[in-house]
């Protein structure tokens, strides 16, 4: 499997990255094992996680995933250098405030290590925008983290144009570090908030791109066509903003191509992910061995130019 450089950050990456919000929530410790163990055998390298994964579920705190992936890590299925680590903060826990002030990301970081049970963190991502803090403040708090060695690249997520714009000016303007890496939501169906003025952005300074929720909450499976398909699962309130008219003509754009090549939707999916120059590689994330062998299958699926358009008309 031919991994890809992300952007400047001197790390290399396999094509398809877990996301680890399952951790704690759809999948258990040892089910979450099982998967990382399977993931890293098939010859993917890279997680990513936050420390506000699982707060949403009754009974949490947060941190539930990293904590998962600390005891996974601690076990040696793998050594922590062949593991590439993702986590961010800056993401309001329930009704806690965060943000991304000096002091909170030095609190954070460490209590993310504690939990990771590990020296480092491989990719440390500023989780949302934080209008209340100047960029300054933030990159400067990044920087002395690097510095000190428990980070080794930082990039952002869910930041758009304008944003990702204005802290690379601070950053050429202080000499400060810059985010060398993006994490946009981005598949077939949510478009918008990655492609055009944020992707070329990306493409012209060289930032990796980490899109997620690149199966839209699962909709891209193909499995939910009705409401009544999305009653009882997680993330059934997700899962039904996509059942209009551009939802149901992408999955019957995947449907003809599921026919042709046998290919099923998750891997047609990502596969088209897989072919977009501005993305390093997609998130996705599986809560069983059978799910996980879709990522082994979109690698690997080479979709044709007239498949692509088909998509790219379907969700435009």
């Amino acid at each position: 499997m031919q991994n890809r450089t992300l952007g400047r950050t001197g790390l290399s990456v396999a094509p398809i990255v877990f996301g680890g919000n399952v951790f704690g929530w759809t999948a258990d410790e040892k089910t979450s094992f099982q998967l990382l163990d399977a993931f890293f055998d098939a010859g993917f390298n890279a997680i990513d996680t936050a420390d506000v994964y699982s707060a949403w579920v009754p009974g949490h705190q947060g941190g539930e995933s990293e904590a998962i992936i600390g005891k996974w890590l601690k076990s040696g299925s793998v050594k922590r250098d062949d593991a590439v680590i993702i986590t961010k903060v800056g993401f309001d826990n329930n009704e806690r405030k965060t943000g991304l002030s000096a002091d909170w990301i030095a609190k954070a970081v460490d209590d993310s290590l504690r939990r990771l049970q590990t020296d480092y963190i491989d990719l440390y991502l500023a989780h949302k925008p934080d209008d209340a803090v100047p960029l300054e403040e933030t990159l400067g708090a990044f920087a002395r983290l690097k510095e000190a060695g428990k980070v080794r690249a930082i990039g952002c997520s869910n930041y758009n144009a304008q944003q990702l714009q204005a802290s690379l000016d601070v950053a050429e303007a202080t000499g400060l570090g810059r985010f060398d890496v993006l994490q946009p939501e981005y598949n077939l169906y949510t478009r918008d908030k990655f492609e055009g003025p944020l992707a070329d952005l990306c493409a012209h300074e060289e930032i990796g791109v980490i899109n997620y929720y690149s199966l839209a909450a699962g909709f891209l499976t193909g499995k939910y066509r009705t409401k009544a398909d999305t009653e009882g699962v997680a993330r059934s309130y997700r899962v039904a903003n996509y059942l209009d008219p551009r939802g149901l003509a992408i999955l019957g754009a995947m449907d003809a191509i599921a026919a042709e090549t046998g290919a099923r939707h998750a891997d047609i999916a990502l596969a088209w992910l897989l072919a977009k120059p501005s993305v390093t590689a997609p998130i996705a994330s599986a809560t069983s061995l059978s799910q996980l062998e879709s990522f082994k299958r979109a690698v690997n699926l080479r979709l044709s130019d007239e498949m692509i358009r088909l998509l790219d008309e379907a969700g435009a």
